[in-house]
């Protein structure tokens, strides 16, 4: 009689596998509930923290910028004193002014010799010329370029035309109060040679770091008896504050 073969048949583990989706779905689900709560929330956390530090950073170089400015908004490069000695009408009925034009120092002390000048006219102007360098220079305290650069060009009036006024520094170099405290270097007199150049071409000004440069001229109705101070800040602002009155 032939033998039967016989096989062993086994289930499928449904319960295993079952148990298995329910612990896959467990872990991913997990790991959804771990990023949601805990890696996200970090990563925003770290986000705004480097928000926040960048905006600290800016805050603090524009607070840097201010108090620079605020600075040199204080700091005066040069004064000059112009004392109305007196006025009178000439023959042709124009209004002469004998005037003192004197250089000072910060504390009021001369610098230099006074000179003794008249011109005609309702009203002084005095012109000067500047020199302003990039933010960046003075924000870095450029012991050259950190501040701006001043000549006092000339006086005339609404009588005499610029052209026929008095000189006061000389053109083209550096002024007598610079040359003063230190010799002049090669740039700033390449500057002063040059400037009317490097006023009209943007690349050697670029070169030179120069972000303006122009003449300028402030001017007033003088009255007798009268010591105007012109103001020349490091910011290359100028200035004619109220008189005072001359001491005999």
């Amino acid at each position: 009689m032939a033998q039967e073969s016989t096989s062993s048949v086994y289930p499928f583990p449904w319960r295993g596998f079952f148990v298995l989706i329910l612990l896959v779905f467990a872990a991913a689900a997990g790991a959804f509930l771990a990023w949601d709560l805990v890696i996200a929330p970090r990563r925003e956390m770290q986000r705004q923290l480097a928000e926040r530090d960048a905006q600290i950073s800016d805050l603090r170089q524009e607070n840097v910028k201010l108090e620079t400015f605020l600075r040199l908004l204080k700091h005066t490069e040069r004064r000059a004193r112009l004392e109305v000695l007196a006025q009178a009408a000439d023959v042709d009925g124009r209004m002469i002014n004998t005037l003192r034009f004197t250089e000072i120092s910060s504390d009021g002390t001369p610098l230099g010799v006074a000179r003794d000048l008249k011109l005609a006219g309702k009203e002084i102007y005095v012109d000067t010329l500047v020199i302003k360098f990039e933010e960046h220079f003075v924000e870095q305290g450029d012991p050259l370029k950190g501040k701006a650069l001043l000549i006092l060009r000339r006086l005339f009036s609404n009588s005499v035309p610029p052209d026929d006024g008095v000189q006061l520094d000389k053109e083209g170099v550096a002024p007598d109060v610079y040359a003063a405290r230190e010799a002049p270097t090669a740039f700033e007199r390449d500057l002063w040679q040059r400037f009317w150049e490097i006023a009209n071409n943007e690349k050697l000004a670029q070169e030179r770091g120069v972000k303006a440069i122009h003449g300028q001229a402030v001017y007033g109705r003088l009255e007798p008896g009268k010591v105007y101070e012109l103001v020349m800040r490091s910011t290359g602002e100028t200035i004619l504050p109220p008189p005072t009155d001359l001491q005999p």
